[in-house]
């Protein structure tokens, strides 16, 4: 069945534009009827016209998939990242007016987020994977956000953070004589020969992904390696000291109390990292013992596709 323009069913599309890949669901009042993946659309990273085809063709392979003519569209809800630059909402809205049709929800991808966790409710959401930022919403709406400056002077907690410190923390320790696996597997990830090699890449101009080396660490740390241990711990303690920031900024504006007391997460370093969580959890009962963190990741896509049908009300 190919649902057109004018057919009386309603039809949502949602979609998750992070800074690694672009995620696309179709769906109807109840169930999701095509999906599809991309490349990044974030256009500090992709450019204006290969941002564009990526989307086309992310929203017209999920809308095959479907059975959907893209102009029958109710609305879109989309989650981009950058979504605050004037620039990058007006690319998006022209971009996406000229493949669907109907009403148009730009946000940005931490909110979508959020509404995936809480249904337009109150509460705090972490963010950590290759960057990392917190985000919190108050019972009236207010928003409030903490840390996500960027991998070069911020992002704690982050894989990206992860990586960095991992090296500059092996480098200490060859300094000092104390032996850590985490030299040697960096070398192997980037199929480097040895240390003098891994100093030039890491200091190239053209930053090198930090982030990949996060689940090096991990498998370190899992390898009973002491020092790739505290860096998993010490970025769990980061983002928790980010999470109580945050909380204190929602007291700040007037947010109730217990607004901040809800704590969900999503992204891939608290996603497959369970050291990193458990130490975020530790360290967030100390600062704010009320606090509750969800033991499951948001699924981001879940906030548009709700976002979606919700507004269109």
């Amino acid at each position: 069945m190919l649902w057109e323009a004018g057919s009386a069913m309603a039809i949502y599309v949602a979609l998750d534009a992070g800074g690694t890949k672009t995620q696309c669901w179709v769906a109807d009042e109840t169930q999701v009827l095509g999906r599809a993946t991309g490349g990044t659309v974030k256009i500090m990273m992709a450019g204006e016209e290969l941002a564009a085809e990526r989307l086309r063709e992310v929203i017209l392979e999920a809308a095959g998939a479907a059975g959907v003519d893209p102009k029958s569209v109710t609305r879109t809800c989309m989650g981009l990242a950058g979504i605050s630059s004037e620039s990058t909402r007006v690319w998006a809205a022209r971009t996406l007016g000229e493949i669907v049709g109907g009403e148009l929800d730009l946000c940005g991808d931490e909110e979508i987020a959020l509404d995936a966790a809480f249904h337009g409710g109150p509460g705090l959401l972490v963010v950590a994977g290759t960057g990392s930022n917190i985000v919190g919403r108050c019972s009236n709406g207010t928003m409030v956000n903490a840390g996500g400056w960027g991998p070069v002077i911020g992002d704690e907690g982050s894989g990206s953070w992860i990586g960095l410190e991992a090296i500059r923390a092996g480098l200490r320790a060859h300094d000092r004589g104390v032996a850590t696996c985490l030299l040697r597997e960096i070398e192997v990830h980037w199929e480097l020969d040895d240390l003098g090699e891994l100093i030039a890449k890491a200091n190239e101009r053209t930053r090198p992904d930090f982030a990949t080396l996060a689940m090096v660490v991990a498998r370190c740390a899992e390898d009973g390696d002491a020092l790739a241990a505290s860096v998993l711990e010490r970025a769990g303690a980061e983002l928790a000291e980010q999470v109580s920031l945050a909380a204190s900024k929602m007291r700040a504006v007037g947010c109730a109390a217990a607004d901040a007391n809800q704590v969900a997460f999503t992204g891939s370093v608290l996603e497959k990292i369970v050291r990193v969580r458990r130490s975020m959890e530790e360290h967030l009962h100390a600062a704010l013992p009320e606090a509750k963190v969800t033991q499951q990741a948001v699924v981001s896509m879940e906030g548009a596709l709700w976002r979606a049908r919700r507004t269109s009300e």
